[in-house]
């Protein structure tokens, strides 16, 4: 293809709204355009990108027996109402009504439309096990979409569910998923993705693992043990202290604080460390507004999807009013009453403490010497804490927890029967018994993988794309267009690159070569090729690589073997 025909421009300045590199890269680039936010339209490079990464997707799925299928992308409510999740997912699932009056949703996953494709075919144990896949649009009404491609609500994704008899064999062919994604991450370019032990939220299920690309500009926060090899989204983290009474039991004793409503504020006017407070963080739950009160230790903070995870339900920050008889600033375990239904919570870093301040349930005062097991002897502890840095592994037991940043770039789930069960699908067995089928769902972002490699492989110029999903394979660029003999040399060399079946971005513009060479930074393909004057009258071409590992000069007669070599070379590095 010829540069000057590529749709799309390319462009020196940043974006004000880009955050992060790869962001502003594809943007500068001309990979793709926002049309709203959250959703892009692909430019012929990007597209180019993801093609290529869907295609190694493919063969990995059908190397592992998965037949691809196809699913709507308007789906009816009917169907989300059969697995309860139209009324349990929040306002990111879109729901519409057509023009008949039926509700309709467009799919952000598509567990409902598996079951429903396969729920007739499959009644006998003869058919299993099996997976089917599709590569898809979807939507997710993200309430923050950011950095660019990462954060999207419009996206192509690989979806795959397999269905089993038993859990030994869902187990089975989960680890050969394993080792599958791990094959599509190294061939696309970021072979030290990591996996990590997640949370399932929405998607439910008892395991589920996340492949992370471990990046200072990720979204996520991951928990690393740096003796063992314990990996944990801090989602799903579990937080672990070391409670320890004082030898000493002081008295409860209520003291006047006024104006003081934060933890920091309390610690500092009592002057006692933030870990010998008892905290309360309020919410609300989604679907009724009843009051969620958590107790926590002072120096740590609630993680939300816990605490979903523990209810069942959807929260939100609460909005404290002055007839719910909390007391905002002053709330405590002792005395607690709250008008109307609401639930307590203790997490575990409370369990056997003594000596702590907290609040007193009433206006202007806290109490001090408060023994949880003494003062609030009905308290049930569960862990609904976030992890911290240099906390304790939940492996190893040593203190040695890091948090890193990481972007998720694929994840997969062990369902069970959460699906199958809700939609009634079942099979008979051999003796003639019924059973419902267990399930897994195994997911990858097509844009998502592109932008994380460009995220890790970039330099202040542009992307360095691998050969494997490179938008071409070879830059070539035709310095002075304008010399009859440089021209002629370069179009034949264009030709038979082609014929050769090699991927060429041609570049004969009469452009000056700082512009020429900066528009190649941004493509970032592999392998680029300068013809020039200076290089015809010395019978050579310059060969360059895109991550500057490769500067040569080729005789002219040689350019297209040393190409094809290079890059066998490149793929089987790859």
């Amino acid at each position: 293809m010829k540069l000057d025909k590529l749709v799309g421009m390319r462009f020196k300045e940043k974006p004000t709204d880009c955050v992060i590199e790869s962001h502003t890269l594809m943007m500068r680039g001309g990979y793709m355009k926002d049309v709203a936010k959250g959703i892009y339209s692909q430019y012929t490079p990007l597209k180019r990108i993801c093609k290529k990464i869907e295609a190694i997707i493919r063969e990995e799925m059908d190397a592992i027996d998965g037949q691809e299928v196809l699913f709507p992308v308007a789906l009816p409510a009917s169907l989300w109402d059969e697995s309860g999740r139209y009324e349990s997912v929040g306002s990111e699932l879109l729901r519409f009504t057509d023009r008949n009056g039926t509700k309709m949703l467009l799919g952000m996953t598509h567990e409902e439309a598996a079951v429903h494709l396969v729920r007739d075919y499959a009644q006998s144990y003869n058919c299993y096990p099996f997976m089917i896949y599709q590569i898809q649009t979807k939507f997710r009404d993200e309430a923050r979409p950011r950095a660019g491609l990462i954060r999207v609500r419009e996206f192509t994704m690989k979806d795959a569910y397999s269905f089993h008899t038993s859990q030994e064999d869902l187990e089975r062919y989960y680890q050969i998923c394993y080792n599958a994604y791990n094959r599509i991450f190294a061939r696309a370019g970021i072979p030290d993705v990591v996996t990590v032990a997640s949370d399932s939220g929405m998607m439910g299920g008892n395991i589920s693992h996340e492949y992370m690309l471990l990046t200072p500009v990720g979204e996520d926060s991951i928990a690393i043990c740096t003796e063992c090899d314990y990996r944990a989204n801090m989602e799903a983290a579990e937080s672990i202290q070391e409670n320890k009474k004082d030898a000493e039991e002081e008295p409860l004793t209520k003291v006047f604080t006024p104006d003081i409503h934060t933890i920091e504020e309390i610690c500092d006017f009592l002057k006692s460390p933030l870990e010998k407070s008892c905290k309360a963080v309020v919410y609300q739950k989604n679907m009724s507004d009843d009051y969620v009160v958590i107790f926590i230790r002072g120096d740590l903070d609630v993680n939300e999807t816990k605490v979903t995870n523990y209810l069942g339900e959807e929260i939100h920050p609460a909005v404290i009013t002055e007839d719910c008889g909390l007391h905002a600033g002053y709330i405590g375990p002792v005395n607690l009453s709250v008008a109307g239904n609401y639930t307590v919570i203790y997490d575990k870093s409370l369990q056997d403490t003594n000596n702590l301040s907290c609040g007193a349930n009433e206006e202007e005062y806290h109490y001090t010497g408060l023994c949880m097991e003494r003062d609030v002897p009905d308290a049930r502890y569960v862990d609904i804490a976030k992890i911290t840095e240099g906390g304790i592994c939940p492996k190893c037991g040593k203190k040695t927890i890091t948090i890193s940043r990481g972007i998720e770039v694929g994840n997969i789930f062990q369902l069970g029967t959460k699906y199958t069960k809700s939609m009634n699908m079942q099979y008979l067995d051999a003796e003639g018994n019924s059973h419902y089928p267990i399930m897994g769902c195994y997911g990858i972002g097509v844009g998502r993988l592109a932008a994380s490699v460009c995220e890790a492989h970039h330099d202040e110029y542009g992307p360095i794309w691998p050969i494997s999903i490179a938008p071409w394979q070879v830059h070539l660029c035709c310095l002075r267009s304008d010399d009859a003999q440089t021209k002629a040399y370069a179009d034949r060399l264009y030709e038979e690159l082609e014929k050769q079946q090699i991927e060429v971005i041609y570049d004969d513009r009469k452009a000056r070569p700082g512009v020429m060479f900066s528009d190649a930074d941004l493509l970032g393909v592999p392998i680029r090729l300068v013809v020039s004057p200076r290089n015809m009258s010395e019978s050579v071409v310059e060969l360059s690589t895109r991550d500057k590992k490769i500067q040569e000069k080729v005789a002219m007669e040689d350019v297209v073997s040393t190409v094809k070599n290079l890059i066998q070379d490149m793929m089987n590095a790859g």
